[in-house]
């Protein structure tokens, strides 16, 4: 009798981790399943690094990539190379983690129903991006390495995401023989996965962290005389400017005002605006990553802390977030994140759409607001409010030098004060010399576009 119970407890214990098993193995199934199913490059629903599956458009339902029979790109070969980066190409040597993120919904998968329709009516992403403002981005770049982003602050749509230099993916040249440097980090998106100098475009950051801490940073005054002496170190301005405020400091991208105000406002403050901006944090959405940025003024020297605060010493931006800071800004101290993928039309049983997510509040309203106005200033006074007819554009262009001997990096970066067009905009480009010179035109040519393609 003794026995028969042993056996009978040893098989309710071994029915039990044998019930356990199973409810693991099914929960886990639940969880995991469709990871398993569209890792990257699952014979399933792979062919080499691209997705077997499904069909991408613009916003206005444009075809960019058909992928349901092969890979087949836009018949627009401009369209092609202003998308490239962002839908990957033939051979795996830029890929699309936007399409990857979204794979399971891509090609049909469920855990009850498996691969349900691969090889049926496939789903249909659409991307926020619009094809005309991607092709009049990359035409606007003219050939020159850079960036360009526009992004709606109020619902998070990135309308433009345009890297170069690209290459068209149905005519792919011979990258990796070029003599000529033309394909430089071609394999980078520099929208997403760059870091860059910003020069005077981080002298923002410092304007709105003196205008939160410092109660009389709207009347303190400056005096520039072409260059003054900090810390045993001469920081050079690109003009006199004599007896200024912080508004004309900012029209005038005056160094010496600026180095002034970052040493009194000091690397504490300036390190938590940094921080409480972004700047040194990835964004994540859609299956991007973007680069962090770096602003980091441990046991910098008072010249180094200067240099900081006009955007050069060792600080970095990536382009993405830089750009969300400028709807940060546009919002008031709130701004939605951005993302790219609008939706996924799938059947019954799968499918996405995008909802609008909103930061933290990061800044005080009214201390934006006296920004925004001052960065206006800046382009009825400076670059010129005509590259802009009837759109009331807040800006502030920047020149980052990068050494003796390399012509300096072009920056401009701003937003569109609209209800109708609440846009957010940066352009980078790389070895472009002044911001406002090269970038500012380039600037009005997209936000034009952008214009447009909301239905201005």
């Amino acid at each position: 009798m003794k026995r028969i119970s042993r056996r009978m407890i040893f098989l309710i214990v071994l029915m039990a981790v044998l019930a356990l098993g199973i409810g693991f193995f099914t929960v886990r199934y639940f969880v995991r399943a469709g990871e398993w199913v569209v890792f990257p490059g699952s014979p399933h629903v792979y062919s080499g690094s691209n997705l077997s599956s499904g069909t991408v458009t613009d916003r206005k339902g444009v075809l960019l990539l058909d992928s349901t029979d092969g890979r087949a790109y836009s018949q627009d070969a401009e369209l092609r190379k202003a998308t490239m980066h962002l839908l990957g190409d033939r051979f795996g040597y830029i890929s699309a983690p936007i399409l990857n993120d979204y794979a399971d919904e891509l090609v049909g998968f469920s855990a009850v129903n498996g691969l349900y329709h691969l090889g049926d009516v496939s789903s249909q992403a659409v991307l926020t991006i619009d094809a005309n403002v991607q092709k009049a981005a990359q035409a606007a770049l003219a050939g020159r390495k850079g960036t360009i982003g526009v992004y709606n602050y109020k619902t998070g749509e990135i309308l433009c995401a345009v890297t170069s230099p690209t290459y068209d993916p149905d005519n792919m040249p011979d990258v990796e023989n070029d003599t000529t440097g033309a394909y430089d980090g071609v394999y980078l998106n520099r929208f997403f996965q760059t870091t860059y100098a910003p020069g005077s475009i981080f002298k923002l950051v410092t304007s709105i962290a003196a205008l939160e801490t410092m109660p009389d940073a709207l009347t303190r005054t400056f005096y520039c005389e072409g260059q003054c002496r900090i810390g045993g170190d001469t920081v050079h301005c690109n003009g006199v400017h004599g007896t200024i405020d912080l508004r004309w400091a900012l029209a005038n991208s005056c160094n010496v005002a600026f180095a002034q105000l970052a040493t009194a406002l000091g690397p504490e403050v300036l390190e938590e605006y940094a921080q409480r901006l972004g700047v040194t944090a990835s964004l994540k959405f859609d299956g991007i990553t973007t680069a962090k940025g770096n602003f980091d003024l441990t046991d910098a020297a008072e010249s180094e802390i200067a240099w900081s605060g006009i955007g050069q010493y060792a600080d970095l931006v990536n382009p993405c977030q830089y750009m969300t800071l400028m709807g940060v800004i546009a919002g008031g101290g709130q701004a939605a994140e951005p993302h790219i993928m609008s939706k996924v039309q799938g059947t019954m049983l799968s499918g996405y759409e995008a909802k609008t997510k909103l930061t933290d509040v990061l800044l005080d309203a009214a201390a934006c607001d006296t920004l925004a106005d001052m960065m206006h200033n800046n382009v009825v006074s400076m670059y010129g409010a005509w590259q802009f007819p009837n759109l009331y554009v807040c800006a502030k262009s920047g020149t980052a030098e990068l050494g003796p001997t390399e012509t300096p990096h072009a920056t401009f970066a701003g937003f569109i004060r609209d209800e109708t067009y609440p846009l957010a905009f940066i352009v980078i480009v790389e070895h472009g010399g002044s911001g406002s010179a090269t970038c500012a035109p380039i600037a009005g040519q997209v936000l034009n576009a952008c214009v447009q393609a909301l239905g201005g």
